[in-house]
């Protein structure tokens, strides 16, 4: 419970318990791809839906609490992030009112950072556990997308910083996937949809074969690992 923060309660039944006692470790980014904000909190809380998470945040700032961060709430679904399948049991997702196809609000983003370092905090999850719900399910699902301003959070020290140091000139297919795999991207998918994810979350307008600017983002923290 985010107590410090103006948050908003608009329990959700879409939630269980964590599975073999695990705790968050990682924060899931979304986007709700819902026309209002009320729409997107109102099928989150349908039980027919079958879908949640646990915060919801409007254009404006406004900040919603879904379900209770002690649970497990239903919201990135099939994916795998540093070989865990079970991202539900140790993950808080935060979804943001916008449908994926303009900037995002700078009033949500300012909301964003409050609840990022809030839960951070909290439980005691570092700039590496702040990841897309597309870096879980690469090839599923594209959120927080292309416009989401990652460097902004990095900037702030609530996400990892991409690398910008020198990277390999070799460029084969099969080393790209092994430094994906030590940054987090251990989910077993075709090697265009690896390339097209990282890209999402790093270079999100490049287009065109692997080249050595995509090893850059992910070299440093996966060469120190």
């Amino acid at each position: 419970m985010a107590d410090c923060l103006e948050i908003k309660q608009h329990p959700s039944p879409n939630f269980g318990v964590r599975r073999d006692g695990a705790k968050p470790e990682l924060i899931v980014i979304h986007y709700t791809a819902m026309a209002t904000t009320q729409a997107a909190i109102d099928w989150l809380c349908n039980p027919q839906a079958e879908v949640s998470a646990h915060y919801v945040i409007s254009p404006h700032g406004e900040m919603t609490q879904l379900v209770d961060e002690e649970m497990r709430a239903w919201h990135a679904g099939a994916g795998e992030w540093r070989g865990c399948k079970d991202v539900n049991s140790r993950s808080i997702g935060i979804e943001l009112s916008n449908c994926g196809d303009h900037p995002f609000a700078a009033a949500q983003m300012s909301a964003l950072e409050r609840l990022l370092n809030d839960i951070m905090l909290r439980w005691n999850i570092g700039p590496k556990g702040v990841i897309g719900h597309s870096d879980v399910a690469p090839g599923r699902k594209i959120d927080p997308g292309a416009r989401f301003d990652w460097q902004r959070l990095e900037m702030l020290g609530l996400a990892e910083k991409r690398g910008t140091d020198a990277v390999p000139q070799d460029v084969e297919m099969s080393r790209f996937r092994e430094i994906a795999k030590r940054h987090g991207y251990s989910g077993d998918v075709a090697d265009e949809t690896l390339l097209a994810a990282v890209r999402l979350r790093f270079r999100p307008w490049a287009e065109g074969e692997l080249v050595s600017e995509d090893f850059r983002p992910i070299w440093r923290s996966a060469v120190s690992t």
